[in-house]
């Protein structure tokens, strides 16, 4: 409660409104981000923010990400993450089923080994170790968890701080542990404004049918794959200025960030070990399925590893765009996924707990 009594100082004459809590979360995520730029920590921005709002979240600060705020900055992603798509990704589509095989196994391992790591290691009940253990779908497994006996708050934390950690050790793990400024920089071929507000309604149509559709990550996946076809078939060169895609970077931080702040430190530090010995054992899973796949269709390392991290389908995206990486093969991977999770886990929940 310290910083919200530090905040009311600068405001005491008006209420904690949503608009004061979303500038403070965006200073605080701005500050957290250019100091981990300073430290040339990679995707610094993204991660720098995320770890700040975090810490400030946990600390009971006055953070908030507005969604339409969250869904504007994954639109702009989308848009310039098709950049990252080369035209030889078409030649190598083939080669997806194995992968994709693949992935069917990494999933059902990286839930068999959480559940049974919540389940009798850190104690948990049956139903939550269940929804704690399965690899990203966040939103989706809490609406299937609140029509059980399971424990919300634990299966929220297990998830985000699997996000969390993913971000956070993701870049170091596919640098080697090396710092540099990799935040996809590199990648942005800036076309003319014509284009640009072209290509931008295309992409808002196209994010705009995703969301009719219910497809996951809407406002990205639509913008995303639009601006893919746009830009590797070369009709338009789509990409956004360097200082707006960082500050994409610290918004989509903080978003993550904003998660924590439904959990009080205390509930935090109590689930922490187990959450951790969880995500653990799903990523030693992940990284073994992301090696096997790599070495059989000669692919980057990191480029699988991405594609099976239990991870958001948004955040994991956006990962491989930064690390230089192939965007289109992780989207597709994770969107299967998350496809399969949601025609599949109904009747699995059903199958292991008969109610």
């Amino acid at each position: 409660m310290l910083l919200h009594r530090l905040f009311r100082r600068f405001h005491p004459d008006s209420a904690m409104t949503e608009s004061s809590h979303f500038l403070f979360t965006c200073l605080v995520g701005l500050g957290g981000g250019y100091l981990a730029h300073l430290l040339h920590l990679p995707a610094a921005w993204l991660s720098g923010a995320m770890v700040a709002v975090a810490m400030t979240a946990l600390l009971a600060g006055p953070v908030h990400m507005p969604n339409r705020v969250r869904d504007a900055a994954f639109y702009l992603m989308g848009l310039t993450m098709g950049a990252g798509v080369q035209p030889e990704v078409v030649n190598r589509i083939h080669e997806w089923p194995v992968s994709m095989a693949g992935l069917i196994i990494v999933v059902v391992s990286i839930t068999t080994a959480g559940f049974l790591v919540l389940r009798f290691l850190a104690g948990w009940k049956s139903e939550t170790a269940f929804f704690g253990a399965i690899p990203g779908t966040l939103s989706y497994v809490l609406a299937l968890a609140s029509e059980r006996n399971a424990d919300l708050p634990r299966i929220a934390a297990s998830q985000s701080l699997r996000l969390f950690v993913l971000v956070a050790l993701l870049p170091l793990v596919l640098t080697n542990g090396m710092t540099g400024d990799l935040e996809g920089l590199n990648r942005i071929v800036q076309g003319s404004f014509a284009e640009l507000m072209l290509g931008a309604v295309l992409c808002f149509a196209a994010s705009w049918v995703a969301v009719m559709l219910k497809i996951p990550g809407a406002w990205m996946t639509g913008a995303f794959f639009m601006s893919a076809f746009l830009n590797a078939s070369g009709l338009m060169t789509l990409s956004l200025p360097g200082p707006m895609l960082i500050g994409c970077y610290v918004i989509l931080g903080a978003m993550i960030g904003c998660r924590f702040s439904e959990m009080s430190l205390g509930l935090f530090l109590n689930l922490i070990w187990g959450s951790l010995a969880a995500f653990a054992a799903g990523f030693a899973i992940a990284a073994a399925g992301a090696w096997c796949t790599a070495s059989i269709l000669d692919l980057p390392f990191g480029q699988v590893l991405l594609a099976y991290a239990p991870g958001g389908l948004e955040v994991m995206t956006l990962l491989a765009f930064i690390m230089e990486l192939d965007p289109a093969f992780v989207a597709a991977h994770q969107l299967v996924r998350f496809i399969g999770m949601v025609l599949i886990l109904p009747a699995a929940t059903v199958l292991l707990f008969r109610k």
